[in-house]
């Protein structure tokens, strides 16, 4: 029979072999509890209801109308969050012609955001013989069916570009409401070959959307004086003529 002191010796060779064993089964474990959780969440965010897009939520959208931006969006309900393609829904809104710009987020577990912010229309412009919407970024947008109260009116040949209408947006914006008010309808031409035409039939010679601020000014200080034509295109060298 074995003495204690072999005994304590064989249990102590026990216990360190199982602690050998139950560390190499720790790690075993360990790897197959975070493969399962991995595996687990990859389940829950690219396959499970649990995380479906449930609603999608607009703000922002006066003119167009939440179930308009929806209708557009066409984001895919039932169709998991995570895999949702947001840029595609983004570009997709601001296709539309009243959106300014848009912002597609997600909001977990189960919604779409779709922040927009649409155009402002400075002014209108017959063409094609529609009436329509001009942005201060020289974009054509909306139908009217007359003219709003309070916009000015900008009369343009049938093939002015894009620049164009973009200078006389500038020219307008930069109005102060004293001088807008006085403003029957603008003129364009040419990018550089822009004139207001006031309700009392006096004509201002305006140029160029360049240093609009300053010509204003020198505008509200010409307008006191008598004549039928104001030339502010050069606001530093200003001319009035009978």
């Amino acid at each position: 029979m074995p003495d204690a002191a072999t005994l304590r010796s064989r249990r102590a060779f026990a216990r360190r072999q199982w602690a050998r064993r139950w560390l190499t089964w720790k790690y075993v474990l360990a790897g197959l509890l975070l493969v399962a959780l991995v595996a687990g969440g990859a389940w829950l965010l690219w396959f499970s209801s649990v995380l479906a897009v449930k609603q999608v939520e607009v703000s922002g959208a006066g003119t167009l109308g939440a179930d308009q931006v929806r209708a557009v969006a066409a984001v895919p309900e039932g169709e998991a969050l995570a895999s949702v393609d947001l840029t595609a829904v983004q570009a997709r809104v601001q296709a539309l012609a009243d959106v300014r710009s848009a912002q597609v987020t997600r909001h977990w577990p189960d919604t779409v955001t779709i922040d927009v912010v649409e155009r402002t229309p400075v002014a209108v412009v017959e063409i094609g013989g529609r009436l329509r919407g001009l942005d201060v970024e020289g974009v054509v947008f909306r139908d009217y069916r007359t003219a709003p109260d309070g916009l000015p009116r900008v009369e343009t040949p049938a093939d002015t570009g894009r620049d164009a209408l973009q200078e006389a947006a500038g020219v307008i914006s930069a109005l102060p409401g004293d001088i807008a008010d006085k403003v029957d309808h603008v003129e364009v031409a040419t990018v550089d070959q822009i004139s207001l035409e006031l309700r009392d039939g006096r004509t201002v010679i305006w140029g160029s959307a360049d240093e609009s601020d300053l010509k204003a000014e020198v505008l509200d200080a010409l307008l006191p004086q008598e004549g039928s034509t104001y030339d502010v295109s050069v606001p530093g060298q200003p001319a009035v003529r009978p």
